[in-house]
């Protein structure tokens, strides 16, 4: 696999998720070291965030959340990637160090497409799901709506999530019911 160039710096967890990234990506990478983030390394993503723009790739478990949470109330302006936690699954374990370059690389690129904002369309006439459409979509309120959302979330790369979140998700990534409604019928 070649590696794809990333501009912006991308923001893990650990030392083992930078050598993951690594294998997948040539790009500036930071570690966090986890939830007690110091100064210097704030210092740093600051500048990176500021000169490059970040992105936050954290693990797909409870304390990655906790940490994207402390980094998305610094940086709002960070692109979000995001692994299913299958893909990041070795035994019990769960974490970026585990996944494939291909699934790393492919997590990273759709991070950086969902959120160009120069998608060449307008933005504001977009139409984007709510609760009603979740529901007759089949992704919400449903049988199966889990095991649905999550196909789709995995397949547009938003990282799983509730239906109330999948909205705010959605709109956030300027992902409209068109491209909703395709990524559903990919996945049946």
């Amino acid at each position: 696999m070649d590696k794809i160039r990333i501009s912006r710096a991308i923001v893990v967890e650990g030392r083992d998720d930078v050598r993951a990234v690594q294998a997948a990506c040539d790009a500036l990478i930071i570690a966090t070291h986890g939830y007690g983030i110091s100064k210097e390394t704030w210092q740093v993503i600051e500048k990176a965030y500021e000169e490059k723009g970040i992105i936050i790739f954290t693990d797909p478990d409870h304390a990655g959340r906790e940490i994207r949470k402390k980094l998305e109330s610094k940086f709002p302006g960070a692109v979000h990637a995001h692994l299913d936690r299958e893909d990041a699954r070795d035994g019990e374990d769960i974490g970026i160090e585990n996944a494939t370059p291909e699934v790393i690389a492919d997590a990273l690129s759709k991070a950086i497409s969902l959120s160009d904002s120069d998608r060449g369309e307008d933005e504001s006439d977009k139409e984007y799901a709510g609760m009603q459409d979740l529901s007759e979509l089949g992704l919400a309120g449903t049988d199966g709506a889990t095991e649905r959302r999550a196909a789709v979330c995995k397949l547009l790369g938003i990282g799983y999530c509730n239906a109330s979140s999948m909205i705010k998700k959605l709109k956030g990534f300027g992902i409209g019911i068109d491209e909703l409604t395709e990524a559903l019928e990919k996945i049946k």
